[in-house]
């Protein structure tokens, strides 16, 4: 399934637990869900002795995360950021990414990140004992200057998003095309 349903988007997802550390955490089971209200969902995986993760228990904790854009440039600190550190390491400083204090919520946003959106929980799906689905409301986005013109229409060239694939394979989005929606005559 996860070979197939592909390319999947990356999220560089910011906490801050109840003692005031950071952690960050790549996903690919990321996604929008819905425009209106903004609403994005992480898959988060549980330990396998069926505890939550730094994610997962700090969201649970604080209500709050981060999703940051993974660009090809953050690409290899993204990675090391899925280090499996121990609690209480903050992944950025050891990936040498800058945490930036959130507008709307506790958690940071990554400087070098292209676009991060703040989010508030919405919804935690529970999926067995082995994951979680939580969904968040975007209640403040940041974007790299240059990034959304004045009409809001994002530059997918200036996000350069990569894409998870099967296995360690990722990808860009550098090879585009259009297709136009088909209308009636």
């Amino acid at each position: 399934m996860i070979g197939t349903i592909i390319p999947r988007p990356i999220a560089l997802v910011t906490t801050v637990d109840e003692h005031g550390r950071f952690n960050a955490a790549p996903f690919s089971f990321f996604n929008c869900l819905s425009a209106d209200p903004p609403i994005v969902a992480i898959g988060v995986e549980n330990n396998p002795d069926v505890s939550f993760k730094d994610t997962g228990h700090n969201i649970r904790m604080t209500e709050v995360f981060t999703v940051n854009i993974v660009s090809h440039a953050i690409a290899e600190a993204m990675h090391i950021c899925g280090t499996k550190y121990p609690r209480g390491v903050d992944e950025m400083k050891e990936a040498g990414l800058t945490a930036m204090p959130g507008e709307k919520v506790a958690s940071p946003w990554i400087k070098e990140a292209p676009a991060a959106f703040e989010c508030s929980r919405h919804l935690t799906l529970e999926l067995g004992k082995s994951r979680q689905i939580i969904m968040g409301e975007i209640i403040f986005a940041h974007y790299h200057a240059g990034a959304v013109d004045e009409g809001l229409h994002v530059d997918p060239g200036i996000i350069d998003s990569i894409a998870r694939l099967g296995g360690d394979t990722c990808s860009t989005i550098r090879d585009r095309f259009e297709m136009l929606t088909p209308k009636l005559a």
